[in-house]
């Protein structure tokens, strides 16, 4: 069933009043609740209570523009993979969440990946992404909520997908991560592609200097709380102005556009194709490849239409 509750301004509010309360109370909460490690903590009162907030932003914030979501099976399981963009605020995964809602209500069940370091830094953050249906990037997990007949969305690339420079704005970059594909080998399910255009203008990563930080943290730099961060970017955005590190950002107010792909389907399933290195390789390069091309169409469609980005 769509979601399709009116929103007023009275409710706008209301909702960032909710959102507000929730990230509080999550960010005092005991630190063995809502680690992401449980499928029932996601909560589709939450989800209902927060859908004006985010319906406000998706409209006249990010003017969003979407489409191919009949591209999407009406019901079951489902992996749902993406181009990550925008620094930690990942504007285009909120807005796509967003619209699945919009497109399938908040009881049919949808789970999205989470970089574990999130829970040690912003742990806030973390417990207020699992009530809305985040958890651990764990096999085990996809695999339960695979098995409830739930879509799971993927961003193989991680965080440096997230902060790759803004050069590399318009490639699919999974640095090699073929994890998702031997997933979907072994449960035999789809993959349908996400992508999008100008959420990786919401802030401009410069560069990642984070090779350099590891020479360094060999000659003995310590890492702050010990913990590699994996990226560290150097970007310009707000409310920064000059942003280092993998720092929380307001993103800017970009027009996106977001878009579901074609399903993609493989010859072979199963354990043994899982375990076939060589096929694994070659599922993996399939897939890069029909979502780079799809995104060098939605790329070639926004600048057609007078819709282009500044360049560096």
């Amino acid at each position: 069933m769509n979601y399709r509750q009116p929103q007023t301004i009275a409710s706008i509010i209301q909702s960032a009043k909710v959102l507000v309360d929730l990230y509080l109370k999550a960010s005092s909460a005991n630190a063995n609740t809502l680690t992401g490690w449980s499928l029932d903590d996601r909560d589709p009162q939450i989800i209902e209570q927060l859908m004006p907030f985010f319906g406000w932003v998706y409209q006249d914030y990010f003017r969003v523009q979407t489409d191919g979501w009949e591209h999407i099976p009406k019901t079951g399981k489902v992996l749902l993979i993406g181009s990550h963009n925008g620094g930690l605020a990942a504007p285009d995964t909120v807005m796509m969440t967003y619209d699945w809602f919009r497109q399938f209500g908040t009881d049919r069940l949808a789970y999205a990946l989470m970089e574990p370091k999130i829970w040690q830094f912003l742990p806030g953050l973390a417990r207020l992404a699992a009530q809305v249906g985040t958890i651990q990037p764990h096999p085990d997990m996809i695999r339960a909520a695979l098995r409830r007949d739930a879509a799971v969305l993927i961003y193989p690339g991680g965080a440096k997908d997230v902060f790759r420079p803004h050069s590399q704005r318009n490639k699919i970059y999974f640095h090699n991560h073929k994890g998702f594909i031997k997933l979907a080998l072994q449960e035999e399910v789809p993959i349908v592609p996400f992508i999008s255009h100008g959420a990786h203008s919401t802030l401009i990563v410069l560069a990642d200097i984070h090779p350099q930080l590891q020479q360094l943290h060999r000659l003995g730099m310590p890492w702050l709380r010990g913990i590699d961060p994996g990226v560290f970017p150097i970007y310009l955005g707000l409310p920064w102005g000059i942003g280092i590190g993998p720092l929380p950002n307001i993103p800017l107010p970009i027009k996106l556009h977001t878009r579901v792909c074609p399903a993609i389907a493989f010859e072979r399933y199963g354990e043994s194709a899982a375990r076939d290195r060589e096929y694994v390789e070659q599922c993996y390069r399939h897939v890069c490849e029909q979502m780079q091309q799809e995104l060098d169409r939605l790329v070639e469609e926004q600048e057609s239409s007078g819709f282009k980005l500044c360049s560096f």
